[in-house]
């Protein structure tokens, strides 16, 4: 096998050395790969050690920092926001673009409590109607839905099947003193014409009471309007006592169960489709940049590593000497591992949730510090 040059302690670089050329176009990541080498081989020994790699595995090392560092903060970006990400245009990058969040993928999601609740949601409600024959109590609203052509069962939701309201039978708040009057009107069918025999109006107040005695009354004298509702098998109390309709509301089963699928284009719909790109390495800040050196530190560890490991050891003069790559393996996945849990205890201390939080903490701590202020004692 021929010699193979290692690193000389000078490096040069131009695009086109780094595997993938993410970056190589960018003047600031140019003049920093021969500076991060000169920081890794000096890291390793040289000059009084010499270090098995040449410059391209240093710059391969610095380019996967680089990209390491964009994805762990893109990711948790989108971790981040994801519920209004989701459903929106693939479109331009979103590298430099702020995120404002909405409330817009809440409430979609809330259409689905709404229909359950009955105040709106995002399945169509129906209202039908059955016919009620004199002296029938049972009724069948699945064979009602078969002859009205339905597929699948329905869901009834509400029956409007109730008394009359009590106001019907109580017209004229002049009228209404408690003599029986009224009652006496009612029972000879003038019920809707106002005798008038008092000409004082009456609160509010005895209105709602004179209600709540009539459906009070009715509850107790007479048979309450009631209905039972079993797998769609409807049963009224009391039973009918003519001829009718009885209008309900009800949902299609079909149409609840049914998955909502929005097949326009470029819709943003796995966190694999947000359109994040790779940093632009000239924007990172000097924090930024000091985790990649030394993330690149790590990754040349361990690219060495198993460059020496290929010898176990290897002959000097009079004895032979053994190679270091248990240690350098061992020390850069540990540098690794906390560097990376480094930068995502640092995201998630910055994320919405916890700067909400400590600015609470800072109000209250705030707060308790001016109570322990004295108050002034003014002297007039």
């Amino acid at each position: 096998m021929a010699n193979v040059s290692i690193w000389n302690g000078t490096a040069t670089f131009n695009e086109g050395d780094t595997p993938f050329g993410f970056y190589d176009g960018d003047s600031t990541f140019q003049s920093d790969a021969v500076k991060v080498a000169k920081f890794v081989g000096t890291r390793l020994g040289y000059p009084l050690m010499d270090v098995e790699l040449q410059q391209a595995q240093m710059y391969a090392c610095f380019e996967e920092a680089v990209t390491t560092y964009g994805n762990e903060v893109f990711q948790y970006k989108i971790r981040e926001n994801y519920l209004n990400l989701e459903g929106s245009t693939t479109g331009s990058s979103m590298n430099n673009q702020l995120t404002d969040p909405t409330l817009n993928r809440i409430i979609q999601i809330s259409k689905h409590y709404g229909t359950e609740a009955g105040v709106g949601g995002n399945v169509t409600r129906y209202t039908g109607s059955i016919a009620l024959n004199q002296n029938q109590q049972n009724y069948d609203l699945d064979q009602w839905a078969v002859e009205q052509g339905i597929t699948g069962s329905i869901e009834v939701r509400k029956l409007f099947y109730e008394a009359p309201p009590a106001i019907q039978r109580y017209f004229d708040p002049y009228a209404g003193t408690g003599t029986g009057v009224q009652s006496l009107m009612s029972a000879f069918n003038f019920g809707s014409f106002s005798p008038g025999v008092n000409f004082m109006l009456m609160p509010t107040s005895f209105d709602i009471l004179k209600t709540q005695a009539i459906e009070f009354n009715d509850q107790v004298r007479k048979s309450a309007f009631s209905f039972e509702l079993v797998n769609n098998k409807l049963k009224l109390f009391p039973i009918p006592g003519a001829s009718g309709s009885l209008h309900f509301e009800y949902y299609k089963e079909i149409e609840k169960g049914q998955i909502n699928y929005d097949n326009s284009t470029n819709k943003i719909t796995n966190v694999a489709e947000v359109p994040y790109n790779n940093p632009t390495y000239s924007h990172l800040n000097s924090v930024g940049r000091q985790w990649i050196f030394n993330y690149t530190l790590a990754l040349a560890k361990e690219v060495l590593g198993y460059v020496r490991g290929k010898y176990q050891t290897v002959p000097v003069p009079g004895s032979e000497a053994t190679l270091n790559q248990a240690d350098l393996l061992a020390d850069a996945r540990s540098e690794k591992t906390a560097l990376l849990t480094q930068l995502r205890d640092m995201l998630n201390a910055t994320g919405r949730g916890a700067q909400l939080e400590a600015q609470a903490k800072e109000a209250e701590d705030v707060q308790n510090t001016l109570k322990s202020i004295p108050m002034t004692i003014y002297v007039g």
